[in-house]
């Protein structure tokens, strides 16, 4: 298994991960086929999403695979009046990763970051290791920690 900047990261600051790697080709998988590949249950399997407030400020969700951001919800947490996604073409400029293989770990700058109220109830979550095809798996507390993220209610109902 190849080692990512994101596992390295964690390595750095001594923190306690497992690292999976699943088949994929030149595309990115959805969450929830990474859950089944990985044999993991889908609500400890997170994505990581990118918005913008349309000011150039850029602010970061990670929610499980199976579950829909809600905008409203995502802009209340962080202060902001709306949310929408970032273009595709624009998250590898923004977070130095591209679509698929984006981690809450590691992106080119640090952004607001939240994670939904529900990683605080399991004792590990899996996140992109920041390269498609590869994830890592550690206590969603650790993780949010290390990334100066809150937890708050930020899926559609």
């Amino acid at each position: 298994m190849i080692k990512t900047n994101v596992m390295r990261i964690l390595e750095k600051e001594k923190i306690d991960f497992e690292s999976f790697e699943y088949p994929h080709g030149k595309e990115a998988v959805d969450g929830v086929t990474v859950a089944r590949l990985l044999s993991q249950d889908p609500k400890t399997v997170f994505k990581t999403l990118v918005t913008t407030d349309g000011k150039k400020d850029y602010y970061v969700f990670v929610i499980p695979v199976e579950r829909e951001l809600d905008l409203k919800k995502a802009a209340k947490s962080v202060g902001v009046k709306s949310l929408e996604m970032i273009p595709v073409k624009e998250i590898q400029k923004v977070t130095g990763y591209v679509r698929g293989g984006c981690s809450p770990v590691g992106m080119k700058k640090v952004y607001e970051t939240r994670f939904h109220e529900s990683a605080s109830e399991c004792e590990a979550i899996s996140v992109s290791a920041g390269k498609i095809g590869y994830q890592v798996r550690l206590s969603p507390n650790v993780l949010a920690t290390l990334v100066g993220a809150g937890f708050s209610n930020l899926c559609k109902d």
